[in-house]
């Protein structure tokens, strides 16, 4: 099985902090803070399996998109070497026009 490496994009990191953000409003700091370590390890995990989710390539060519824990939806593209995770959305977020 080939491993890859993964990296996010920078839209990926101000999607990790909105995460928190929102989740830090109802839930507090702690749970906040933990929740996006947990998105984030998940993510770590693409460096193997890395063809995982759904593709969507009526959206856009190669892209992937997968859940996590029912709340979170991921959007990745896959290359020979790397798993480039574009965005993370959250809470049901209609994601589909912002790539148009």
């Amino acid at each position: 099985m080939k491993r890859r490496r993964v990296i996010f994009s920078e839209p990926t990191y101000n999607d990790f902090i909105s995460i928190y953000s929102n989740i830090e409003e109802f839930a507090g700091p702690g749970v906040a803070a933990a929740y996006v370590r947990r998105l984030q390890a998940h993510c770590l995990k693409f460096d193997l399996a890395s063809e995982r989710g759904h593709r969507r390539d009526d959206l856009s060519p190669g892209l992937r998109v997968t859940g996590f824990e029912r709340r979170v939806t991921i959007l990745f593209t896959v290359t020979a070497e790397d798993v480039v995770i574009l965005r993370a959305f959250y809470g049901g977020m209609d994601w589909e026009p912002l790539l148009a």
